[in-house]
This record gives structure tokens, sequence and C-alpha cells, in this order.
């Protein structure tokens, strides 16, 4: 997702981390991709990336974002609120849940696997410019 948000003239800002309030699954997808669900409990914090994205290129990026990827509400450590990627529920089962890990690249690190491939942002902030 990152040729994504750049072809629509994001700019990645920094990571983020999401209130302990959410589970994060390698969906069984090819390649596998990250899905992150807020819980009601036994959630966790998840380490991810703030996108800065003009109003235009958010509204084509979110036109194109295939099911069961979604963008909802993702409340941030400091109690912010932000739109960002969540997958809609159904898409965990049979998923491997992999929230221990604290986030995407921790786990495709420790899977030996390119920590870049297939990030998607937990967060896209929108600009008016």
């Amino acid at each position: 997702m990152h040729a994504e948000l750049l072809a629509r003239g994001g700019q990645l800002v920094g990571a983020v981390r999401t209130a302990p309030t959410y589970r994060l699954w390698a969906l069984p997808t090819v390649p596998a991709k990250p899905g992150l669900i807020r819980v009601a409990a036994d959630g966790s914090a998840v380490v991810g990336e703030r996108w800065r994205l003009p109003a235009a290129g958010f509204g084509c990026f979110v036109a194109g974002l295939p099911a069961p990827m979604t963008i909802g509400s993702v409340e941030l450590a400091d109690g912010s609120r932000r739109p960002g990627f969540l997958v809609e529920p159904y898409a965990t089962a049979g998923a491997r849940d992999i929230t221990a890990y604290g986030g995407w690249r921790a786990y495709l690190a420790a899977n030996g696997a390119y920590a870049d491939l297939g990030q998607p942002s937990v967060e896209v902030s929108m600009t008016n410019r």
C-alpha cells in the first residue's frame, strides 16, 4: 500500500502507536496483509505508520481500497483519533493473531520477511493542500 499512498501524494510522517485496545491479525491472503481490529477486552497497543495525504488523494485511495480493508477511527496512544486502516472482523476467520509482535513490521522481521512488503499505514491524516 506504500506505492498507492505515494502515488496519491502521501508523505510518511512517522511511527504511531495505537491505544491498547486493538488486536492485529495476519490475514490469510497472498501475500499476507495485516488486519487491525478494535476490541472490547484483551487489547494491546500496536505500532503503525502515520501518513499525510491531500484530501483528493485520500478520497481516491479510499475509493480503491479492497475489501475487507476499511478506514475507520483509530484511537492513538495519546488519546487522539485519526482515520486509519482497519479490517472487517469476518476477515480474521482463519487468520493468525499476531498482536504479541507489537506491529506488522516486527512480525515480518521475526518471520524472515522484508519489513517493507505489504506494510499499510495504521493512520492516514488528511491535509488541505
